[in-house]
C-alpha cells in the first residue's frame, strides 16, 4: 500500500504492517567481498518492518562478493542477487527496477556506512513529503590520509560547488541527492536510470523527475549515511575525470535545467588558459600569472580554513581508524592537492566528452 494520503504521515502513525509501503533495497556492486556481508546485515537488522527484499547487481565480480551473498541469501531468502554482466551501476540498477517488489526502491552503495535507522527516516521523510526522491547529504569517512584530504576538501564550496546534498545541515528541495529512495512506480514509469551516462545517472534522473513533477528531490538532515572517497590521488583524479565526462552528457540531455556548477570547473580553468596564451602572444601585459598566483593563494587559505574549522568534525565524525589521526599540516597538504585535483580532473573529462562528442556527433559515453 502507497496511498497518497499517506504522504502526511510520519510512520509512527502508521501502526499496521499493511499500511507501511514495502522496501526494496537495491545495491549494486562490484569486487566487495570487504564490506557487502556488514551493509546486507546491517539492512537486514532494520526496525523497518516491511522490508520486502535486499538486492544486490553483481557485475560479475572476481573475489568472493557472490558467495557470501549466496550464504546470506540462504540464511535469508530477501536477500537476492541480480546478475549484471554489464558491470556499469546504471545497469545493476534498471535490472533490480525490473524485479523490485517492494513499493519503495531503496538505492544504496556496497561499502557505505548507515545509520541503524536509515530505511526509516527514509521512509518517513518521504511521507511526510510527498517528495519522488528523498536522501540525506553525501557524509564522508577516512581510513588514510588521502582519504581525510578529500573528505575535507568536499566541505569547501570549492570541493562541492554548492551543492545543497552536500550540506550536512540543509532541509529542503534540491536537485540531486546522495544515493535516494524513490518509489518505484515513478522509476519504471520514468524510464529508469540513464545507461549512456554511466557516472552521473543519479543527477540526470532527478533532472528528469524535477523536469516531470516539479520540486520533488528533498534533502533531510535525518537521514544519514557515510562514504569512503577514493583511497589514492590518481584514483580521485580519474574519479572526477568521469565526473566531467558525465557532467558533460547531463547538460546536453539537459541543458535548461543543469546546474551551473557541473561547468564552472571547466569554465573557470578555460579562461585562465585563454588568458595566459594570450599574456604570452600579445604586448600588453595581463598580468595572467600573477592572477594565477593569487587564484592559487586563495585555494591554500581556503584549505587552511576548511582544515581549522573542520577540526572537531575530523575527529568526532571523519576519522574512522584506530591508528594515529593525521595532523593539520597533514590534513593541509592533502586537502589542497584534493581540490586541485577535483578541479582538472573534472575539467579534463569535460574537455574530452566535448571533444568526443563533437568529434563523433554522439551523445554517450
Amino acid at each position: 500500500m502507497f496511498a497518497t494520503e499517506l504522504k502526511t504521515k510520519s510512520i509512527t502513525d502508521l501502526t499496521h504492517i499493511d499500511e507501511l509501503p514495502s522496501v526494496t533495497v537495491a545495491i549494486p556492486v562490484f569486487n566487495e567481498e570487504k564490506h557487502i556481508r556488514r551493509v546486507v546485515e546491517g539492512f537486514l537488522a532494520t526496525g523497518y518492518p516491511n522490508l520486502a527484499e535486499i538486492l544486490i547487481a553483481d557485475g560479475r565480480s572476481t573475489d568472493k562478493t557472490r558467495e557470501i551473498i549466496a550464504e546470506l541469501s540462504e540464511k535469508d531468502s530477501r536477500v537476492k542477487l541480480v546478475d549484471n554482466p554489464e558491470k556499469y551501476q546504471s545497469y545493476g540498477l534498471n535490472h533490480m527496477i525490473d524485479v523490485a517488489e517492494g513499493d519503495i526502491f531503496l538505492r544504496a552503495d556496497g561499502h557505505c556506512h548507515y545509520k541503524e535507522d536509515y530505511i526509516e527516516k527514509c521512509v518517513s521523510v518521504m511521507l511526510k513529503t510527498g517528495a519522488r526522491n528523498v536522501g540525506g547529504a553525501q557524509r564522508y569517512m577516512a581510513k588514510n590520509r588521502v582519504q581525510a584530504g578529500i573528505a575535507l576538501a568536499v566541505k569547501s564550496v570549492l570541493g562541492n560547488g554548492g551543492a545543497k546534498y552536500m550540506n550536512e545541515n540543509y532541509l529542503g528541495y534540491a536537485d540531486t541527492v546522495f544515493l535516494g529512495c524513490f518509489r518505484t512506480k515513478d522509476l519504471r514509469e520514468i524510464g529508469g536510470f540513464n545507461t549512456e551516462n554511466v557516472t552521473n545517472q543519479d543527477s540526470e534522473l532527478n533532472l528528469r523527475l524535477i523536469e516531470k513533477y516539479g520540486e520533488t528531490v528533498f534533502v533531510s538532515p535525518e537521514i544519514k549515511s557515510w562514504y569512503y572517497p577514493r583511497d589514492s590521488f590518481i584514483k580521485l583524479f580519474k574519479q572526477y575525470f568521469r565526473y566531467g565526462r558525465g557532467r558533460f552528457l547531463t547538460r546536453i540531455l539537459h541543458p535548461d535545467s543543469s546546474p551551473i556548477r557541473g561547468m564552472i570547473p571547466f569554465l573557470s580553468l578555460m579562461l585562465l588558459t585563454v588568458l595566459v596564451l594570450t599574456d604570452i602572444i600579445v604586448s600588453t601585459k595581463l598580468y595572467s600569472f600573477e592572477i594565477i598566483a593569487g587564484l592559487a593563494l586563495i585555494v591554500f587559505l581556503e584549505s587552511f580554513r576548511i582544515v581549522l574549522s573542520k577540526k572537531s568534525c575530523f575527529n568526532e565524525e571523519i576519522w574512522n581508524e584506530k591508528g594515529r589521526k593525521p595532523g593539520v599540516v597533514s590534513n593541509l597538504v592533502n586537502t589542497l592537492i584534493s581540490l586541485i585535483l577535483m578541479q582538472f580532473g573534472h575539467f579534463f573529462g569535460f574537455l574530452y566528452q566535448l571533444v568526443k562528442s563533437g568529434l563523433s556527433r554522439e551523445k554517450n559515453w
